[in-house]
């Protein structure tokens, strides 16, 4: 701890830096990344519906989290080096320049390689985000001031699939992108009012094979994952070489990252092991996150036959739920301790997934938000109790990497959870057509007739009951795997520690 970099935070917390301020700086950043969650969601039925090709749908989220997921980890580390304000200032001009572009998209192929513009910069907002209040902070005020940031969801999930669902009806859903502009210039600026460090730089030493071999082996298992059953037999050779491949690529990864210098993931932080469980349950809870956040609306608008914004409300809920329960998490943790606090987020994890396994298409929309309503206060329990235990248990120049890890375990579980669960519809969805004689007509694009309100009231009742039971089939398929999730996060939530370390 010699160098100048690992310093006290009291050189962040410096009395040129106004956190009150600085705070609602970040919570504007946060809330750029957060409505663009709520929104897209709420408008992808509307985009597939335009742009066709339902196979891709879950590409559309897939390639936004794969590059978040990969890039959380290197922003993290570049903050350590570099400071919080110029690596997330890059960060959302990126994220601004990807938001541009997905307005811009003609065909699902540019809104997909745009999402990966986009997930680019995204990957420095919010780990860098929550990094800059475990700086400004103590441990006492960031079990509170999370709960602030959680509150972040609550306002986005208001406003997101509001403002998503009059867009899309009213507008063009391809507002939903351009609304980030003016937020991320406002964030821009009030970063380089408000925040200021005392950073003595050192020469970089980025980890970019480390990258590479981590990019290369989750976008294959995605590509697996998505592909399989669909495009290629699940059991082939192309399935097969791939899957060697990544397999490949995650062990040289592993073993890269243990003997360089400056690795992009840090393994020993992962001997903690309040770290590594609460590392690992990210992990699943991500696949629950994106389980709920991407398929939700197709649910309610395909099956159950529902506008867009009463598709988008029932989404909402969920992000009303995770501030609550993130501000309760903030408070109950300095009284019963972040494992207690978990335990209660992991059941009610559980009690929302079963709500989804049960849902059915003549059910009200009311249900499926109590379902989202109860992931969310999991959420929001787990993810506050774990950030606030990482910072707490990591010194500064550890800090920004170690909450980039968490959030990146998260990351690549909706990634995972994308391509999986996508996987999953695609290939259960054709399972039920074929089964029952469909014809060659009915395929997996003709899934987007239903997420159209004019298209859907030209097919016949035989056609249109045919696709709402298969996709009704599928999904149901894809929340058995969402409640497996569930009741593994439960599990892992049960090893972390009893007692916790004193702050660092």
């Amino acid at each position: 701890m010699g160098q100048a970099m690992v310093h006290k935070d009291s050189k962040v917390r410096s009395s040129k830096t106004k956190r009150p301020y600085v705070l609602a700086t970040v919570m504007l950043a946060m809330f750029m990344a957060a409505i663009e969650a709520t929104i897209v969601a709420t408008a992808m039925p509307a985009v597939v519906a335009e742009l066709g090709d339902f196979s891709l749908y879950s590409w559309v989220f897939s390639s936004y989290l794969l590059m978040n997921a990969v890039t959380v980890l290197i922003y993290g580390k570049l903050s350590d080096l570099f400071g919080r304000k110029p690596v997330l200032t890059i960060g959302i001009i990126i994220f601004l320049i990807g938001s541009i572009l997905c307005g811009l998209a003609s065909t699902m192929e540019w809104l997909i390689v745009a999402r990966f513009v986009q997930g680019f910069g995204a990957g420095a907002v919010m780990p860098i985000a929550s990094t800059i209040v475990g700086d400004i902070y103590t441990k006492e005020e960031r079990a509170k001031i999370q709960g602030y940031l959680s509150s972040v969801w609550g306002i986005s999930a208001i406003m997101g699939p509001a403002i998503g669902g009059l867009l899309v009806e009213f507008v063009s859903w391809r507002f939903v992108f351009w609304i980030n502009i003016p937020l991320g210039i406002l964030a821009i600026i009030g970063l380089y009012l408000f925040l200021h460090e005392e950073i003595e730089k050192r020469k970089p030493q980025i980890d970019y094979i480390g990258a590479i071999l981590l990019t290369l082996s989750v976008t294959l298992f995605m590509f697996i994952l998505v592909e399989g059953g669909v495009r290629y037999e699940w059991v082939s050779m192309p399935i097969f070489l791939l899957g060697g491949l990544a397999l490949f690529s995650l062990i040289g990864f592993v073993l890269y990252e243990r003997k360089v210098e400056e690795p992009m993931m840090p393994f020993e932080l992962w001997s903690e092991r309040s770290i590594l469980i609460a590392n690992l349950t990210s992990l699943t809870t991500g696949v629950i996150l994106i389980g709920l956040s991407t398929f939700l609306p197709t649910f309610v608008q395909g099956v159950m036959e529902e506008k867009p914004i009463v598709a988008g409300l029932t989404l909402t809920t969920m992000s009303i739920g995770w501030p609550i329960a993130a501000m309760i998490s903030g408070r109950s943790i300095l009284s019963i301790g972040f494992r207690t606090t978990s335990i209660l987020g992991g059941i009610s994890l559980i009690c929302g997934s079963i709500i989804f396994v049960m849902l059915s298409g003549s059910d009200s929309p009311l249900f499926a938000a109590s379902g989202s309503f109860l992931i969310g206060i999991g959420m929001g329990l787990t993810t506050t109790a774990f950030i606030v235990s990482i910072q707490s248990t990591v010194a500064w120049n550890k800090r920004g990497v170690a909450t980039a890890t968490n959030m990146f375990m998260r990351n690549v579980g909706s990634t995972i959870g994308a391509a999986l669960l996508g996987g999953i519809l695609n290939s259960r969805l054709l399972s039920y057509l074929s089964s029952h004689d469909a014809g060659e007509e009915m395929n997996l694009d003709s899934a987007t007739t239903l997420l159209n309100n004019s298209e859907r009231s030209s097919l016949n009742d035989e056609s249109r009951q045919l696709l709402k039971q298969g996709l009704e089939y599928a999904l149901h398929d894809v929340y058995w795997v969402v409640f497996s999730f569930a009741l593994l996060s439960f599990i892992l939530i049960l090893f972390l520690p009893k007692k916790e370390k004193a702050d660092i």
